[in-house]
């Protein structure tokens, strides 16, 4: 991504996405640098979430509509993903974003986490994001992860793929910093509002790193 265009397009997005025919929720967020799990901005990447009524829909718009395909030719790389909410908890923005369908399909599963952090708590949840980061980075299971937000250090979403429910539960039950800190959280009323959704990835188009994560992660295995 060409960086300084794509920092000059956070404050015009509004507009330009509002005007994309069918869109139904749709947000601009930064990462952050390494794996985006730290509070220090990565201007080179940048994640576009939105919902539409359908895959067909999405597919079409995401690979056509205007903000969409300008982010494409600025960047020099972008990695598209579909998904279908299986689980919906909590609310983004005071809404709830997405609709959650029955789920019959196999294959990888994406986990969504996004919170808004309390001002007088942020010192305490960002000292914690090191060792959760380091703990995902070595499951082998894990496909694909990645933090971003739309605020800095107080409006976080945690992305992250799986192969499957129970490879999914066994990282968020352990016994480790991340339950430790889910812990911490509903002790301390560290969040003012929260949302945990689960998907069922219903396709990929364009690469990242190269190539596409879930089909390199399933030939090296």
């Amino acid at each position: 991504m060409r960086r300084a265009w794509a920092f000059a397009q956070m404050g015009l997005a509004r507009r330009g996405f509002a005007r994309v025919p069918d869109i139904e929720f749709w947000k601009l967020c930064g990462s952050g640098t390494g794996e985006g799990f730290t509070p220090l901005p990565n201007t080179a990447v940048y994640a576009i979430l939105a919902a539409w009524p359908d895959l067909d829909v999405a597919q079409e718009r995401t690979q056509k509509s205007g903000p969409f395909s300008r982010y494409t030719a600025k960047a020099f790389e972008s990695w598209h993903l579909y998904l279908s909410p299986t689980s919906v908890r909590g609310a983004w923005a005071g809404q709830t974003p997405f609709t959650a369908t029955s789920d019959a399909g196999q294959g990888p599963l994406a986990a969504l986490t996004r919170a808004t952090v309390r001002p007088r708590k942020a010192a305490q949840f960002w000292k914690r994001v090191p060792k959760i980061s380091a703990m995902i980075g070595r499951d082998p299971n894990v496909l694909f992860k990645i933090g971003i937000g739309e605020v800095p250090l107080l409006h976080q979403v945690t992305f992250s793929i799986w192969p499957d429910a129970d490879s999914m539960a066994a990282f968020a039950r352990s016994n480790g910093p991340h339950a430790r800190a889910i812990s911490a959280v509903r002790d301390g009323n560290w969040f003012s509002e929260e949302l945990y959704a689960r998907f069922r990835v219903q396709g990929t188009c364009g690469s990242w790193g190269g190539g596409d994560p879930l089909t390199a992660k399933k030939d090296a295995a």
